[in-house]
């Protein structure tokens, strides 16, 4: 599954119109979360209507996410596009929706660490085989820590700066 983004500018404009004017019935789900002072909704409509519009290969479905979040009494709501090969049989709209959420899960574990944590986006190391090891050494770092439970990545490298036998222990522990 992939989100579109407006640089696929015909895929794009198309899917939000059909959405915006359905010619024939779109499935539609939702999921309600709660996560501290964070109410969720995410709605996610699915169609196979372009299937044989789009020139994308298997194509089997496109979607509409619409994800509205109300916070100390402000309500945002973003809406995005996705295709999938997964046709309809293999797919629902509800397990289409656990995919996108599973998506952002390692996207929240991972690649949000690595950007936020660890500032990687503004890494200088940038030639020859450089910037892979140092990102194998990010992905190691993150692993071992997660390894020893650690909940939150930052906390635990500014211990590990401070007490470096506790980043040592990390490395040589059985």
């Amino acid at each position: 599954m992939f989100r579109v983004k407006e640089n696929q500018p015909t895929l794009y404009e198309g899917i939000a119109l059909l959405f915006a004017a359905p010619v024939s019935p779109i499935v539609t789900v939702q999921q309600r979360d709660r996560h501290g002072d964070r109410y969720e909704v995410r709605e996610l409509s699915v169609s196979e209507d372009l299937n044989d519009w789009a020139d994308w290969p298997h194509l089997a479905q496109v979607g509409q996410l619409v994800h509205t979040w109300t916070r100390r009494g402000e309500t945002q709501t973003e809406v995005s596009y996705l295709i999938t090969s997964l046709p309809p049989a293999l797919a629902s709209p509800d397990r289409l929706l656990r995919l996108v959420r599973g998506h952002w899960g390692i996207e929240n574990r991972l690649h949000w660490v690595r950007d936020v944590t660890f500032d990687e986006d503004r890494c200088q190391v940038r030639s020859g085989a450089a910037p892979q090891a140092m990102a194998a050494a990010r992905n190691l770092v993150i692993a071992l820590l997660r390894w020893v439970s650690a909940a939150n990545i930052a906390a635990a490298l500014r211990t590990c700066a401070g007490h470096p036998g506790l980043a040592l222990a990390l490395v040589t522990s059985p």
